[in-house]
């Protein structure tokens, strides 16, 4: 029998600074508010926007991060599971309340851009250098083909360079 899957994805900004706070035992707790929106027209050709909010814990390590990290207006893309707790409030009332818990965050955007990411502590964010791009299947190769070695003593020489071979 399978399991369910609570499964939550979303691609947003965020409408405050992230909230940080710590547990007893020294683990963050992060919480932001994430806005997404959509956008459609109606009968009229009138385009109708949408804006939902949606509050995202992070927990741990990613909490730091996106405490550290994340500000008002950047865009992330948050994965994780959906939660709705129920409390009664001081008036005696009961209140329910949603919640996306995070398994993964991306920051989305560049600095600088209008809105976009806020300062990063420390300095810039680190780039990752990219491989080198190759194409086959008769495309141009970034960087020119290394010479065929020589054939071993004993060998044949099939003319056929190991760098031909697309896996």
């Amino acid at each position: 029998m399978a399991r369910g899957i609570n499964k939550v994805i979303l691609v947003g900004n965020l409408g405050d600074d992230p909230e940080t706070k710590y547990t007893q035992s020294g683990m963050a707790v992060t919480t932001i508010r994430l806005a997404t929106t959509s956008v459609r027209k109606d009968r009229d050709g009138n385009t109708q926007e949408r804006t939902e909010w949606h509050r995202v814990k992070f927990f741990g390590k990613l909490g730091e991060i996106a405490g550290e990290y994340l500000r008002k207006g950047s865009q992330c893309y948050v994965e994780g599971s959906i939660r709705y707790d129920k409390f009664t409030g001081q008036d005696g009332q009961e209140r329910y309340i949603t919640e996306i818990i995070a398994d993964e965050m991306q920051m989305l955007g560049g600095r600088g851009g209008g809105g976009g990411e806020g300062g990063y502590a420390g300095g810039d964010r680190p780039q990752r250098s990219a491989p080198p791009r190759r194409e086959y299947g008769g495309g141009q190769r970034s960087a020119p083909a290394p010479a065929p070695a020589a054939p071993a003593a004993g060998g044949f020489d099939d003319g056929f360079a190991d760098d031909d071979i697309p896996f």
